[in-house]
């Protein structure tokens, strides 16, 4: 074999790879999250666990990437420990699926014209052409993820082809038969299937290797069955990497993955070794083709479930053990796990909980600082402030996480997401900021003893209760991605702009009376500024919503100043209606209000 069959055959496994990475992220793309959903949605049933975890790695080709995204879930409390046990069993069935695929470079020339065509030197080309054409050439939905898929399927065929024509020349290389022939050592064999599928960070992809060899007629049974059980140690490796520095529970789940595999080749090694010392198998020396690993590869894996299945809350009870200690609490921005980066479309559902959960602190904040202005509390203050560093705390927290999200590989809609939730999380935490100042002034009201007339409380109160609507209706239309709650908001917004100019004009009218003096108007028209600020901040939330949720040829999507001007000058009938009503139980009872004063 010489120095050009050396690169072609490297560069057949390089193509091979990429192809599979390729196939892999097209898939977790096109998922859209809705695999992670059913995986975080799960009962505690271990038997659903082991099918959809079969379900859900045999869609995205990865056990590593299931077994991660458990351990990134139990890291996030939105997962049990028990609940995991199931999926990484059935993660290990799943993962056999690609060798199943890849079987098919064995079909032979002289088969019918259906079979010879599913052959990878046919299916790879012509898989890969059509891959290009929806990934460049057709638009929308989510043809460029079904494109990606395609392509990546085509590269893994060519490379597997490549790879087979590569490794021929293997056949007549003495040192590569002796090789082998040390692998019948079962630890030396199972090391090194281990050692090879950690480098490969995939057990997929090394069974696709060892089926390319196998099309020399060296691997043999008793060669391969150490490596086969080897690479299912090795594939743990991932998720115990991916669970340092995560908490407990997430540091149990890796070590499940870790066990349940460990367990199952140590056992099923002894049993093969053993039977074959007493019965001496008629299949031990049998050359082995792809066909047969990929079966043996299946078989295995069903085994081992099916041993270890009526044990999984030993399992449990033994990583327990060994990895003591009450999992730790988990604090607010622990949903935004780095695991879910490889997942995009998780990673953003993670970010999104995070924002509303902001969300829910501005309005608790705001709501705290109203209570303030009518009885203060310095315990109240107090609690009001903590959620404030809480709430600063998880938007520099999203803020990275979203920057790091933005160097993955994102599809348009995934991208438009990102936007849209680095405009949101600014508009709750600029929320929050006002909260504080509506606070600060109630302090300030408090410590220099200034009391606001009845008149000038049940102002307030009106308008301090349309911004409260307003915040409330922002947050829902955003939780809910609700078109007809996001209509509302700006409606009671231009409503919040006409009580702050009315009292506005009280206010001038006051100082002008002397009935005001000069301190009380600056915190009373201090306050009118913050709340009328947090008015325009949930509009900024809707028009997100809205730009989202509306019909495809609406102005908003186009241009929202021109949406915006069009609202504000009677162009819109239901605006209008919404805009009357929202007056009707605001403004009028303001108007109702005589002469209110302010005194010391």
């Amino acid at each position: 074999m010489n120095a050009t069959n050396w690169i072609s055959m490297l560069g057949s496994i390089a193509l091979f790879l990429f192809g599979m990475s390729t196939m892999t992220d097209g898939l977790a793309q096109l998922s859209s999250g809705r695999l992670e959903g059913i995986l975080e949605k799960l009962t505690n049933n271990v038997f659903k666990g082991v099918l959809l975890g079969a379900l859900v790695t045999a869609i995205i080709h990865s056990s590593a990437t299931t077994t991660v995204m458990c351990v990134g879930f139990v890291n996030a409390g939105v997962m049990k420990l028990e609940q995991t046990v199931g999926i990484i069993m059935g993660a290990n069935i799943g993962t056999t699926v690609t060798a199943q695929i890849l079987r098919l470079a064995s079909i032979s020339e002289n088969s019918n014209p259906v079979l010879a065509a599913l052959q990878p030197a046919i299916l790879g080309p012509v898989l890969a052409v059509i891959g290009i054409v929806l990934y460049m050439f057709i638009t929308g939905g989510q043809k460029k993820s079904m494109g990606q898929v395609v392509i990546g399927m085509g590269l893994l065929f060519i490379g597997m082809n490549s790879m087979t024509t590569a490794v021929a020349p293997l056949q007549n290389e003495p040192w590569l038969a002796e090789l082998f022939t040390a692998f019948t050592n079962p630890v030396l064999g199972m090391l090194v299937g281990a050692i090879l599928t950690a480098l490969l960070q995939s057990s997929t992809a090394f069974t696709g290797i060892l089926q390319a060899l196998s099309t020399t007629g060296i691997v043999r049974f008793n060669m391969a069955i150490p490596l086969i059980m080897g690479q299912n140690i090795g594939t743990t490796l991932t998720a115990v990497l991916s669970s340092a520095g995560a908490n407990k529970n997430a540091k149990r789940t890796a070590l499940i993955h870790l066990f349940f595999n460990v367990i199952g080749s140590v056992f099923f090694l002894v049993l093969f070794y053993a039977g074959n010392a007493i019965i001496h198998f008629d299949f031990w020396e049998s050359v082995m083709d792809m066909g047969t690993i990929a079966n043996f590869h299946l078989v295995f894996n069903l085994a081992c479930t099916a041993l270890l299945l009526p044990f999984h809350k030993q399992l449990v009870r033994l990583v327990e053990k060994l990895v003591p200690g009450e999992a730790t609490a988990l604090d607010d921005v622990s949903v935004l796990d780095e695991r879910f980066l490889s997942t995009p479309s998780v990673a953003l559902e993670r970010s999104h909980d995070a924002v509303i959960r902001m969300g829910d602190y501005a309005l608790s904040n705001y709501r705290l600082a109203v209570e303030l202005l009518k009885h203060y509390d310095p315990k109240k203050l107090e609690r009001l402030n903590e959620t404030e560093v809480a709430l600063d705390k998880m938007e520099n927290a999203l803020d990275n996480y979203l920057v790091k999200l933005t160097d993955r590989a994102l599809s348009p809609q995934d991208s438009a997401h990102v936007s849209e939730l680095l405009h949101t999380l600014s508009d709750f935490e600029r929320i929050g900021d006002y909260a504080v100042n509506v606070a600060e002034s109630a302090a300030a009201l408090h410590d220099k003893g200034i009391l606001f007339s009845p008149e000038a409380v049940k102002e307030l109160e009106i308008l301090t209760g349309a911004v409260d609507e307003a915040i409330q209706k922002a947050l829902d239309c955003y939780r809910e991605r609700s078109y007809a709650l996001s209509l509302q908001v700006e409606p009671l917004e231009e409503v919040v702009d006409l009580m702050k100019d009315e009292l506005r004009a009280r206010h001038v009218e006051r100082v002008k009376t002397g009935s005001c003096t000069i301190e009380q108007g600056a915190q009373f028209l201090e306050l009118l500024i913050n709340l009328e600020r947090i008015s325009d901040h949930c509009s900024n939330i809707a028009i997100v919503i809205l730009r989202q949720t509306s019909p495809k040829d609406d102005l908003v999507r186009t241009d929202t100043h021109a949406y915006t001007h069009e609202l504000h000058h009677g162009h819109n009938p239901q605006f209008e209606q919404m805009y009357a009503e929202s007056k009707a139980k605001y403004y009028a009872p303001l108007q109702e209000i005589q002469e209110p004063a302010l005194k010391k």
